[in-house]
């Protein structure tokens, strides 16, 4: 399970350079004592918290024939341990799919430092968007969140959650945990941390404030669409680093990256500036779940409209740069010959005719003596 980087050189044991190259074996080896802990009695009560969902509440219900009874969980102080655990999961995985695709591919294509460490940063989001997105829409399918838009807030509080649901929140919140610590594993650029940080810190925000908040049916809407997008993007980066010509997939996202943060807007606005203002239950209850209030909602839509107005802005400082370097490269093509080393060729031409036709020639003398 672990990945064992090959190197000749041997580093001092708990070194810098030795947590680095065998990071994936250490951390595998964590993983395994809460594996192995449920193994026994005395400690599988402790390793359930890390390893299992928490907060199980069965509900029956008469809707069939017979009662049936349907499990669903809330959130709690618990999972902060199952967190931890599949954040070990995501260091994990990321060391596989760093060492066993993409290193190769790096290996065959010999690319510039600057565009192995973003077919490095694309490869890694482009397999965790791609499971996302498809893991999310199969839970709004399944749950039908998406034939109606009113389920997005009707009935709130959602505190009780489908198993899928509150595993897929415990996995984003672990994923986006373990991208802390990569940081360090990957020898991340100094001056590369700042961005990287902020868009964590933004990740992590936004998932947990919907997790707490009990929005997860808005929250569970919003990424599936966001990482359908940056899925595009990611994609259109490393085939554009298989061949530079291909830039139309850049287009499509562009286009589609507008659409996506209106539809954020509009979604958000919707739910929580006009579901849950106009909802029955209103108030305050931190037992029940409940934070329809209006200084929650206010400070809800505010982080989204910042959010996304930060995007857009870094999303146009983004495409004038293209634009710029696109102008540039097309000023290049077209640059005329310099007009010195014109007149150097009408001169070398001249001497050449001189040689060729004038008074010192074979053919001049020749024309003398007749």
């Amino acid at each position: 399970m672990g990945i064992r980087k090959k190197t000749n050189k041997n580093p001092p044991v708990l070194s810098h350079e030795f947590v680095i190259q065998n990071h994936a074996d250490i951390v595998s080896c964590v993983a395994m004592v809460f594996l192995l802990g449920l193994m026994f009695e005395v400690t599988s009560k402790f390793a359930v918290l890390f390893i299992t969902v928490q907060y199980n509440v069965t509900i029956s219900t008469n809707e069939a024939p017979e009662e049936t009874a349907v499990n669903y969980f809330h959130h709690g102080i618990k999972d902060l341990a199952t967190i931890f655990f599949y954040m070990l999961v995501a260091i994990i995985m990321h060391a596989i799919i760093q060492e066993y695709v993409l290193d190769k591919i790096n290996r065959k294509k010999h690319f510039s430092k600057t565009k192995h460490s973003k077919f490095n940063e694309s490869g890694q989001l482009s397999a965790f968007y791609l499971f996302s997105f498809g893991w999310g829409t199969s839970i709004l399918l399944s749950e039908n969140f998406l034939s109606n838009p009113v389920n997005l807030w009707e009935g709130y509080p959602h505190a009780l959650m489908p198993f899928q649901m509150k595993f897929y929140f415990i996995c984003q919140l672990g994923y986006w945990l373990h991208a802390l610590p990569e940081l360090y594993f990957q020898k991340t650029k100094k001056e590369d941390i700042p961005r990287q940080l902020v868009y964590v810190f933004l990740y992590l925000v936004h998932i947990a404030g919907a997790y707490i908040l009990n929005l997860n049916r808005l929250g569970l809407v919003l990424l599936v669409l966001h990482y359908f997008v940056e899925l595009l993007f990611h994609v259109s980066r490393l085939v554009y680093f298989s061949n530079e010509n291909r830039q139309m997939g850049f287009t499509i996202w562009a286009v589609l990256f507008v659409l996506g943060r209106l539809l954020t807007l509009s979604l958000s606005v919707l739910t929580v500036g006009f579901g849950l203002s106009t909802a029955e239950n209103q108030g305050f209850d931190l037992a029940a779940g409940n934070f329809n209030v209006l200084f929650v909602r206010i400070t809800v839509l505010a982080a989204i409209c910042l959010t996304q107005a930060f995007m857009m802005w870094k999303f146009i400082n983004f495409q004038l740069r293209r634009w710029r370097e696109h102008a540039q490269a097309q000023t290049l093509k077209k640059k005329p010959v310099p007009a010195k080393s014109k007149s150097r060729k009408e001169k070398a031409n001249g001497v050449n005719g001189v040689n060729s036709h004038g008074a010192d020639s074979p053919r001049a003398r020749k024309e003398k003596s007749s």
